[in-house]
C-alpha cells in the first residue's frame, strides 16, 4: 500500500515539475519575477492584495515597487504550484523512507530528490531576494529541470522493473549520456540568454544584425557571471554587444546540440533488436526538431509569449526524452550502437 501511495506522488510531483517550469517560465516572459518583491509571500500576504485600501498599505510597504497585480499573481500562482510540488515530494520521500523494507522501494534517490527541492525552493527565495540575478535565475531553471528529471526517472525504474539476469545488468551508455549532457549545456545557455533578456539581441536569422559573424558582440562582458549584490537585473543590465554575444553563443550552441545529439539519437533510433532504445532514439528526434523549430519561430516572430513559453516547455520534454535514451540504454548497453 505504501508503495502505491509513493508512485501516486511521484506521478504527481512528475506532473506537477512540468508545470512549474512552464509557469516559471510564464512568469520570466511577462517581466513577474519581481511581481512580489517579498518572499515567501506577496506584499506580506500569502494571497494578492486586491482591495485599495490593501494595495495602498502595500505600496506604502514597498515604495521602490508598486504593486501590479497581474504580475504578482502569476509570480503567486508559480509559487503555489512550486509548494505543491515540495508537498508531493516531501511525501514521496517520507513513504519510501517508511517503506525501505520493500526490496522494490528505491530510497536514497527519493531523499536525495528531496534535498533538491528544498535547495531549489532557497534559489526561489534568492531568486527574489537578489533581484533576478542571472546566475541564480539561471540555477532555478536547472534546479527545476533536475527535479523534473528525477521524478522521471524514478517513474522509469517504476514501469521497467528487472524481470532477468540481462536486464539488471546496467552500465552508463556514453553516447546517451554525451548526448544529455550537451542538452543540459545549451539549456543552460538558453536560462543565461533569457536571464539577460537577450532573446531579441539578433532579431534576424540565420545572421546576426546581418553578420555571420557579430562583430561587436562583447564575449568577456557578456559572461560575467557574478557583479556582486546589490543590483536590480530587472529588464538586464547588459548592453547591446553583451547581449548579442550571449544570443550569439545561445545559437551557435543550438546548432552544436542539433547535429551531435540527433546524430546519436539517429543511432539508436536505428536500433532493430531493441524496441525500448529504438522508440527513445525516435521520440528524442522528434523533441530535438520540434524544439529547434520553436526557437527558430522564437526570432522570426519577434518573441511572441505564447510561443516563447512552448520553447521552454518543448527543451523540458526533449530533456525527459533525453532521460528516457539514458535510461533505456543503460538497461540495454550491450545491445547499444
Amino acid at each position: 500500500m505504501k508503495y502505491a501511495w509513493y508512485i501516486r506522488c511521484i506521478h504527481l510531483a512528475t506532473i506537477l515539475a512540468l508545470v512549474v517550469i512552464v509557469l516559471g517560465a510564464w512568469v520570466r516572459l511577462t517581466d513577474a519575477g519581481l511581481g512580489c518583491p517579498d518572499w515567501p509571500g506577496c506584499y506580506g500576504s500569502l494571497i494578492v492584495p486586491d482591495q485599495e485600501t490593501e494595495a495602498a498599505a502595500s505600496n506604502a510597504a514597498f515604495p521602490e515597487r508598486p504593486l501590479d497585480s497581474a504580475k504578482a499573481w502569476n509570480e503567486m500562482i508559480h509559487r503555489y504550484a512550486a509548494t505543491t510540488l515540495g508537498l508531493s515530494i516531501l511525501l514521496a520521500a517520507l513513504l519510501a523512507w517508511l517503506n525501505r523494507r520493500d526490496t522494490e522501494q528505491p530510497v536514497i534517490l527519493p531523499v536525495v530528490l528531496l534535498g533538491v527541492v528544498i535547495f531549489q525552493g532557497l534559489l526561489g527565495m534568492w531568486t527574489v531576494t537578489l533581484l533576478l540575478k542571472p546566475l541564480i535565475v539561471m540555477g532555478h531553471l536547472l534546479g527545476g529541470l533536475t527535479t523534473l528529471g528525477m521524478c522521471f526517472w524514478l517513474l522509469l525504474e517504476h514501469y521497467r522493473r528487472p524481470h532477468t539476469v540481462e536486464y539488471r545488468q546496467r552500465s552508463i551508455n556514453k553516447p546517451a549520456l554525451l548526448a544529455l549532457i550537451v542538452l543540459i549545456c545549451q539549456i543552460a545557455l538558453g536560462g543565461w540568454t533569457s536571464s539577460n533578456y537577450a532573446a531579441l539581441a539578433c532579431p534576424d536569422l540565420p545572421t546576426c544584425n546581418g553578420e555571420w559573424w557579430p562583430e561587436n558582440a562583447n564575449f568577456a562582458e557578456g559572461f560575467v557571471l557574478w557583479r556582486g549584490l546589490g543590483i536590480d537585473y530587472e529588464f538586464g543590465i547588459l548592453d547591446a554587444p553583451s547581449r548579442v554575444a550571449i544570443h550569439y553563443t545561445h545559437r551557435l550552441g543550438a546548432m552544436l546540440t542539433f547535429l551531435l545529439v540527433g546524430f546519436l539519437a539517429l543511432k539508436y533510433a536505428r536500433q532493430k533488436t531493441t524496441p525500448p532504445m529504438r522508440q527513445a532514439g525516435q521520440l528524442t528526434i522528434i523533441a530535438l526538431i520540434a524544439q529547434v523549430t520553436a526557437g527558430i519561430g522564437v526570432v522570426w516572430f519577434g518573441l511572441p509569449l505564447s510561443l516563447a513559453t512552448a520553447h521552454n516547455g518543448i527543451a523540458a520534454l526533449l530533456l525527459l526524452a533525453t532521460i528516457n535514451l539514458n535510461h533505456a540504454a543503460s538497461l540495454y548497453a550491450s545491445r547499444s550502437p
